[in-house]
């Protein structure tokens, strides 16, 4: 167990002797709060705050952090409440421990509800402060050190917790050390057979694996020695889990990892990192395709190093990593590098630092995404680390992640490329925005101003930033269509009336609609919007309680079947909505009976979806079993070009190229056939079941008509 005095021994010269007593105080309140408390472990509860405190310590961080560490679980653990902390702590102490606080107390939850709700906590925390995170990664290091003493079922949630979240959060940071330090101990409780299956491989190798590692290190010390280079060698091997994910992904075998056994060179400039390179490719053979430059190309986490592959004599494989000692802290400590033991230190987001892009982009996630399922999926996507390298024309570097797309691509470079992106020259050749991307491609990306997104855009991207953009554009289209179709919805309802001039005034209105629906609009628009969306019907009597003592003109009763009646006998032309392109309107032809133009069609508003048009025909309506309330009178508009859907059912002799015959048929009136079924009975008929496109209804009643004329055919019957 780690103890205070070895925390301040190790810390004492990088803070004054009245900051050491603030850090004090924080320590003998945590020990009175949390007296007589002992964790799963048998240890006294304050053991857990003072190692969270002593991994912080380590990474230099600022005495709010530390003071926020040793306090953290007091809120959760003890009586002492948040007021109480800021009375002897200060404000930013208690923001802090509010932040682990509030992240802790949904982490027992199991449902996805409460697992999204966790994470919006997390990201509302950081958004806030970084260092809340900090103290939660290195609350989580130390509990998983603890995890055998939980039941197995909690070691498993927490670890695989662990692997899906906050070793991704700490990768994204930069934080490499506590990043390696979480997966290797959740490894071991989410995947124990493959854990241990790794390790009794790794255990053989690094016994035969030191001796050569340690002579190299040697001859590698000489030789910068020799070519007067300063630079310190550390040996690294490579940690359980990194090898795991490393065979997994690539489908190969442990004798392939060719980074197992590694030497980092520490120096002094980059200057030095490249000379150093230089040194070690004369010296020994190197893998051209292990070789990795991340210094003149950072991470999206700017984490900057060398790498190479080397050969020894004795035909081992080596990694070498050469980074300054900037890059190094970088790399281990990442973005909380910067949060060193110095006054103004800074506590939100800074909009310059492009490790916290990806948060900011998870931030407009969650407030956009509110299906819980669908906001975990997409956070997953945002938190895998971008590994591909792809280039503008003008030699700028996108990163992306796995899988991603020219649309993708398009997205990064700005939203309204990505809205406008008609296609891509991906290393000068034309490809489609769907393509997906390879590090080192160049790519262009071709605009039209007539393009814009549709639903399928959402199959072609995978960043997360690009399918809210996508989507953001959807959901303003349809708010668009919705509006025109509430406005004409209102429109054909009053116009049945004479209402007075004062209420149809847009204050007024406005006013009086929010009161009788309690709603909160903000405007007519908002109103409209909510009709053409289904969500509110718009009747004789809505209009009454809207008139409220004005005595309002009758017009005449129409039920269904009135409806039905002047539809066909086209009286009703006049007064119905027309249907134009469903694209650009709110309206949907209904699967259930596929309305083909030109036959007659009934509305029917469905909630949240606007118009869905049904043929009269169907059962829906002729056993009126749609909301009467719901009906709107429309007619389709004789100018709308469209293909329409059709199914066929045909009963033949089963007789030779009766199918052929069926099939030239259609063709000759220009239809087609998009599928076609045939089956045959012991009694020699046959069953031929078509599905056609046809341009309305007209066309597909000669296509009957042909076909019923054939030789061999009985029957033609519209499925």
């Amino acid at each position: 167990m780690i103890r205070f005095d070895d925390i301040i021994e190790k810390i004492q010269g990088q803070y004054s002797e009245k900051d050491l007593r603030q850090l004090q105080k924080a320590y003998i309140f945590a020990a009175r709060a949390h007296k007589g408390q002992t964790r799963r472990s048998g240890e006294p509860y304050l053991s857990h705050p003072l190692e969270v405190t002593n991994i912080l310590a380590d990474m230099n961080l600022d005495l709010t952090t530390l003071v926020a560490a040793l306090l953290h679980d007091v809120p959760e653990d003890t009586d002492v409440t948040i007021n109480e902390i800021k009375e002897n702590f200060g404000k930013d102490v208690a923001t802090l421990v509010e932040g682990v606080t509030k992240i802790a107390r949904v982490e027992d939850a199991t449902p996805e509800e409460m697992r999204a709700e966790t994470i919006r906590k997390i990201i509302l925390a950081m958004t806030d402060d970084l260092r809340v995170i900090f103290i939660k990664l290195a609350d989580r290091w130390h509990n998983l050190k603890t995890l055998h003493f939980l039941p197995e079922d909690k070691q498993k949630r927490i670890a695989q917790e662990t692997l899906e979240i906050y070793a991704p959060i700490a990768n994204r940071l930069g934080m490499g050390r506590i990043r390696a330090e979480l997966e290797d101990l959740a490894f071991r409780y989410v995947e124990p057979d493959e854990y241990f299956r790794i390790v009794a491989l790794v255990e053989p190798e690094l016994k035969k694996g030191e001796k050569e590692l340690k002579r190299l290190r040697k001859e590698m010390e000489q030789l910068l020695k020799e070519n007067g280079i300063p630079a310190e060698i550390q040996s690294r091997i490579k940690r359980l889990y990194s090898i795991y994910s490393k065979m997994k992904k690539k489908g190969i075998d442990f004798d392939q990892v060719y980074d197992f056994l590694a030497l980092r060179i520490i120096t002094d400039s980059v200057k030095n990192c490249y000379a150093i390179l230089g040194i070690i490719h004369q010296r020994w053979p190197h893998l051209p395709q292990r070789f990795r430059d991340f210094i003149a190309m950072p991470k999206p986490n700017l984490y900057q190093s060398l790498h190479t592959t080397i050969i020894t004599e004795n035909k081992q494989t080596f990694e070498i990593q050469i980074r300054t000692r900037e890059m190094h802290e970088l790399a281990e400590n990442g973005i909380a590098a910067h949060w060193k033991y110095k006054e103004g230190v800074p506590t939100g987001l800074t909009g310059e630092d492009q490790r916290l892009q990806w948060l900011r982009e998870i931030a407009a996630l969650f407030s956009e995404q509110k299906n819980p399922k669908e906001f975990l999926k997409n956070l997953k996507i945002n938190l895998i680390p971008e590994e591909i390298y792809a280039f503008t024309p003008k030699g700028k570097v996108i990163n992306l992640p796995p899988g991603a797309t020219a649309l993708d691509f398009a997205f990064k470079i700005h939203t309204e490329i990505g809205l406008r992106a008609s296609g891509a020259r991906v290393n000068g050749e034309l490809v489609q925005i769907k393509t997906p991307l390879r590090t080192g491609d160049i790519v262009e990306i071709i605009t039209s101003p007539e393009r814009e997104p549709n639903r399928n855009w959402l199959n072609w991207v995978t960043t997360a930033s690009a399918r809210q953009n996508i989507k953001r554009y959807l959901n303003l289209k349809n708010r668009q269509k919705a509006l025109v179709l509430g406005k004409k919805l209102w429109e054909k309802e009053t116009k049945k009336y004479k209402l007075p001039a004062e209420l149809l005034a847009e204050e007024n209105l406005k006013n009086r609609l929010a009161q009788e629906l309690k709603l909160n609009i903000q405007s007519l628009d908002d109103f409209f919007v909510l009709a053409g969306l289904g969500k509110i019907i718009i009747n004789k009597k809505l209009i009454e309680r809207l008139a409220a003592e004005t005595p309002l003109h009758q017009p005449q009763p129409t039920g269904l079947i009135r409806k039905i009646v002047d539809t066909l006998t086209g009286r009703s032309q006049s007064g119905s909505l027309l249907i134009r392109d469903p694209e650009e309107q709110m309206i949907t032809l209904a699967r259930c009976c596929q309305p083909i133009k030109g036959e007659p069609v009934i509305g029917y508003l469905t909630s949240g979806k606007g118009l869905t048009v049904h043929a009269q025909r169907c059962y829906l309506v002729t056993k009126e079993i749609l909301d009467s309330q719901r009906l709107v009178e429309i007619a389709w508009d004789p100018a709308y070009q469209a293909t329409f859907k059709a199914r066929l059912v045909i009963s033949s002799k089963d007789s030779p190229g009766v199918l052929a015959r069926v099939a030239a048929a259609v063709a000759e009136l220009n239809g087609n056939i998009t599928k076609a079924e045939v089956s045959t009975s012991s009694e020699g008929d046959a069953s031929i079941s078509l599905e056609i496109t046809i341009r309305d209804i007209n066309h597909l009643n000669e296509i009957i008509e042909r076909i019923a004329k054939l030789k061999d055919i009985y029957s033609v019957e519209r499925d």
